[in-house]
């Protein structure tokens, strides 16, 4: 049963990707929605910028939607239907919701594009007929603990010394693929897997992993350093702040963080160094940019998006930041 389940939803899936958009008029004006999880945080604000410059530069109407649960995802939907819409990019707040929003897309005819997050279907695999732009999770996780480990190295810090704060968000499969990515190449350079302690955060910003750190430091004391890890940049700063408060400042704690956020800019910018060493820097531009352009060509010119395109980072740290988003075209 399970099987014929699988096999309908994939066909349904298939259906969406190639047949459910209406032909459309070469005058028709295009107008695409762009929809994320969390639009207070400084990633989402960018893609939502890149988006804007696309869709300047290829005369379409951008519409920018927050949809940070389930209810609204779905109700955002049928608004860019109501908006005459033809097709959206999403990051939805629950990968979980694949079915419904691939259902809710092709009930409303339009075209559907994933960033960021990959929708899963009800056995847990990627949806793969929807077009997705996403990131190579456990790689960047693993440049973020190959970083931490080079920068205990240069210190001389002893791994048995030393505990790993892996700031945690399980239940989404990115967040744990970075986490555990990271802790691959930390285990391979030689820090004690025992070290690493699971700080879960109720959400993904600075505020609930601040709260998730300060427990795990408080319930072990034994550690002279501390490393610290996350999903993003927010995930990080939080555990510096929390060891901040601990007395752990920048000369025994080495934060790296996901993202080159505006947080970590501003973090570089201080004039003492802090507890926040470096981040792995990913273009927001590309997944803003790229995809509302990847969009509107399958819109206007009936060019689907590549199945699926996954972006790396580079290593930003106070020292080297302004030359690297030089680089990056940032």
């Amino acid at each position: 049963m399970k099987n014929k389940i699988a096999v309908g939803f994939k066909a349904l899936a298939l259906a969406l990707a190639l047949t459910a958009s209406p032909a459309f008029a070469a005058d028709d004006p295009v107008k695409i929605g762009f929809v994320v999880k969390q639009p207070e945080e400084p990633w989402f604000q960018d893609e939502w910028k890149y988006a804007e410059q696309a869709a300047k530069e290829k005369g379409f109407t951008l519409v920018k939607i927050a949809a940070p649960d389930g209810g609204q995802v779905l109700t955002a939907i049928d608004n860019l239907k109501a908006q005459h819409a033809q097709g959206f990019v999403i990051c939805t707040p629950d990968v979980k919701l694949g079915p419904s929003i691939v259902a809710k897309a092709k009930m409303n005819r339009l075209k559907l594009m994933t960033v960021d997050d990959r929708l899963v279907d009800g056995s847990g695999k990627p949806i793969e007929a929807v077009p997705h732009m996403g990131i190579s999770a456990s790689k960047i996780g693993e440049q973020v603990g190959q970083a931490i480990a080079d920068e205990m190295k240069k210190r001389g810090w002893k791994p048995e010394e030393t505990g790993a704060l892996r700031i945690s968000y399980d239940q989404l499969p990115t967040a744990k693929d970075r986490t555990d990515g990271a802790i691959t190449a930390l285990t391979a350079a030689g820090f004690p897997k025992a070290n690493v302690v699971n700080a879960p955060q109720a959400k993904t910003d600075t505020e609930n992993a601040f709260n998730a750190a300060n427990i795990a430091i408080t319930q072990n004391p034994k550690y002279k350093h501390w490393v610290a890890f996350g999903l993003n940049d927010e995930a990080v700063l939080g555990a510096v702040r929390a060891a901040e408060g601990r007395g752990f400042r920048a000369d025994n704690m080495i934060g790296v963080g996901i993202g080159g956020s505006k947080s970590a800019l501003n973090e570089f910018a201080k004039a003492e160094p802090t507890g926040f060493f470096g981040s792995v820097l990913i273009s927001p531009k590309r997944h803003g940019y790229e995809t509302s352009v990847d969009m509107y060509e399958w819109i206007k010119n009936d060019k689907a998006p590549p199945p699926l395109t996954l972006t790396t980072g580079r290593l930003v740290t106070k020292a080297n930041a302004g030359e690297v988003r030089k680089e990056m075209g940032l």
